[in-house]
């Protein structure tokens, strides 16, 4: 049997305060090691959030070797735990930012980051207007105990295309900050987007949202059967699953889609 790894998702709010938020991931990040948790998942925007998306995030925005990616790395090493978390990153370009996701491992630092692809330009949103999309680059993954972890975030999961790229790159586990917007239908797309993405891809997902009144909350880790293993409610809170390399492989000899599948994935700019 293959080494089991525990799992955390932890949703809040975050604001305008990127200190305070900082003080809300690391109560968060405390409370995953304690529940023996080897990573933790936090939303989109963690480092800096207000309603709607606007100027204030090009004031608020940091490179990758700023500040608040500083604190998460410095966490990590303190707790001995993974974080991953989204933030608002500074470009060279005027008038626009990167919604980013990265990743950061004890004693290491930033081992990964993916810039959101799709952009929430739906539902009356427009977030393009301030966000530059993200490259259609190669995924970039990480291993922690043994299971090999991918990125993506939010709107990108109505793109079922966005996971299968990270899958085939070699992703057992894909992680989805998320900032899912409260709305009509919106839990019940977000999820059935999350269970339908692990399903198909016979891979774990797990995604973590803002709370309300923004957000939905209901955070969520879901097995590569589509089971819901932990499930949060609307209030800031932990939920912590384990993940098995080997029941992604014992998946896969029962439902082998991926290997059935006629069609590829090609990007298109």
């Amino acid at each position: 049997m293959s080494e089991l790894l525990s799992v955390a998702v932890a949703q809040f709010a975050p604001g305008p305060d990127t200190d305070a938020n900082l003080e809300v991931i690391r109560d968060l990040a405390e409370a995953a090691v304690t529940r023996g948790a080897q990573i933790v998942v936090f939303p989109e925007y963690s480092s800096f959030f207000v309603n709607p998306v606007g100027a204030a995030f090009l004031d608020a925005a940091e490179p990758l070797d700023g500040a608040f990616v500083t604190e998460l790395a410095e966490l990590a090493t303190r707790l001995d735990i993974a974080i991953v978390a989204g933030m608002a990153e500074e470009r060279d370009e005027p008038g626009r930012f990167s919604n980013t996701v990265v990743a950061v491992l004890p004693g290491r630092g930033l081992v990964a980051s993916y810039r959101k692809q799709h952009l929430y330009d739906a539902f009356g949103q427009r977030e393009s207007e301030w966000v530059a999309p993200g490259p259609l680059a190669e995924p970039q993954l990480f291993t922690v105990a043994g299971v090999s972890i991918g990125l993506q975030t939010c709107y990108d999961l109505r793109f079922p295309e966005v996971t299968r790229r990270v899958v085939d790159a070699g992703a057992q586990l894909v992680l989805v900050p998320s900032e899912w917007v409260h709305g009509n239908l919106k839990v019940h797309h977000w999820r059935t987007l999350l269970i339908a993405r692990a399903i198909e891809n016979t891979v774990y997902v797990a995604a973590a949202d803002h709370t309300p009144p923004v957000g939905v909350g209901t955070s969520l880790i879901v097995d590569p059967m589509g089971v819901v293993l932990t499930e949060l409610a609307d209030e800031p809170d932990l939920g912590v699953a384990d993940v098995s390399p080997d029941r992604v492989r014992e998946v896969r000899q029962t439902n082998p889609a991926l290997a059935l599948r006629r069609y590829t994935v090609v990007p298109r700019d």
